[in-house]
């Protein structure tokens, strides 16, 4: 076993379970405030959720923030992206310099934005703000040959731990995850079928807005994909999936989820590429489950199979596929407006409001 399987192991054993008679204490508090039982519907769902997995409601105001890792994918080579393998450098750059989608919805939120390359077929030099943990310039094309190796699969999953493990010591409590990649939706949908058992033309959207023969196209490469995957046994053990078919920030943002959740710190899923990364996390850790928020349904078709496969009901459904953590980062405030419902409203008793009689 080498060293990173260790670390590995080590943090999926320090992942709890959620007391349910935690969710119990919260359900009680909230049908003590000052509305009819269970009047503001998700909102006391999410307040329960959170006040479970820490055992306490979480400090006013929340600190959040988002992680948008960054990597390319081999199989961009088999015309899987209306897009070219470069925009994945430039859309970096943009994030840097603040102007991407996601920027401007972290400034309206306040959350810090972290950006990560793991895996971008480029240098970026000593650009500010970058976090460098760069395995390799991409993954290679799956089509062909696994996505990474194993060894590549352990350093990107370990680098999102410990990534985690800096969130966790800056007091992070509310922690989105994100990405950027061009071609990382073929490997969504590559995951997504080898992990819920369907069909690739059940998963496989048109990702940056493909045209219906580029569509065809990509779901007959995400089949041969899966064919030359099932071949090597290796069609459902998670980890596995995620080195053959994956991605590297695919595997980071797992890791990240993995060491979020031994932290007991509350991840908000965004839409297709991180719920597929949070299905392979589940497939290691079930409890991480337990600390997954699904920020919003994406417009990607395997994205509601994930969201099925895991029992997610997501917060927002805007039409939204853009991913670098948006819809995520969106569904933000509403969750912090769970808590501050939840932390701050005045009880019956100490309003002295009467109660129901039936």
């Amino acid at each position: 076993m080498t060293r990173g399987t260790e670390v590995i192991g080590d943090v999926v054993k320090r992942i709890a379970r959620v007391d349910p008679a935690a969710k119990q204490v919260a359900r009680g508090r909230l049908d003590s405030l000052t509305k009819p039982i269970g009047s503001l519907g998700r909102l006391e769902e999410i307040a329960a959720q959170l006040f479970a997995l820490r055992g306490a409601a979480p400090e006013l105001p929340m600190k959040k923030a988002v992680y948008i890792f960054a990597a390319d994918h081999g199989i961009t080579a088999e015309g899987v992206s209306g897009y070219p393998s470069e925009v994945t450098y430039q859309m970096v750059r943009n994030f840097l310099a603040g102007g991407a989608a996601i920027n401007v919805l972290a400034r309206a939120h306040g959350v810090a934005v972290h950006v990560v390359d793991v895996g971008v077929d480029a240098e970026f030099g000593d650009a500010p703000g970058l976090l460098h943990v760069k395995v390799r310039r991409g993954s290679r094309n799956m089509l062909h040959e696994p996505a990474m190796t194993a060894a590549e699969r352990i350093a990107a999953m370990t680098a999102g731990m410990t990534l985690a493990d800096k969130a966790h010591a800056d007091g992070v409590t509310l922690l989105a995850v994100g990405e950027m990649g061009i071609g990382n939706t073929a490997a969504a949908s590559a995951i997504t079928a080898a992990l819920t058992d369907q069909p690739a033309a059940m998963v496989t959207g048109r990702g940056t807005g493909l045209n219906d023969e580029a569509h065809r196209r990509k779901i007959r490469v995400v089949e041969a994909v899966l064919a030359r995957h099932r071949a090597e046994d290796q069609a459902s053990e998670p980890l596995e999936v995620l080195r053959g078919v994956g991605g590297l920030e695919i595997a980071a943002m797992t890791g990240m989820m993995l060491g979020a959740a031994s932290h007991r710190i509350a991840i908000v899923a965004d839409g297709f590429i991180s719920t597929a990364a949070a299905a392979v996390a589940c497939g290691v850790a079930p409890a991480v489950r337990d600390y997954l928020l699904a920020g919003h349904r994406s417009e990607e078709p395997g994205h509601g199979i994930l969201l099925r496969h895991l029992a997610l009901n997501p917060i927002l459904d805007l039409g939204m596929r853009l991913g670098e953590g948006s819809g995520a980062v969106l569904a933000m405030p509403v969750i912090e407006s769970a808590i501050r419902l939840y932390a701050e409203m005045a009880t019956f008793s100490s309003a002295g409001v009467s109660e129901a009689s039936a």
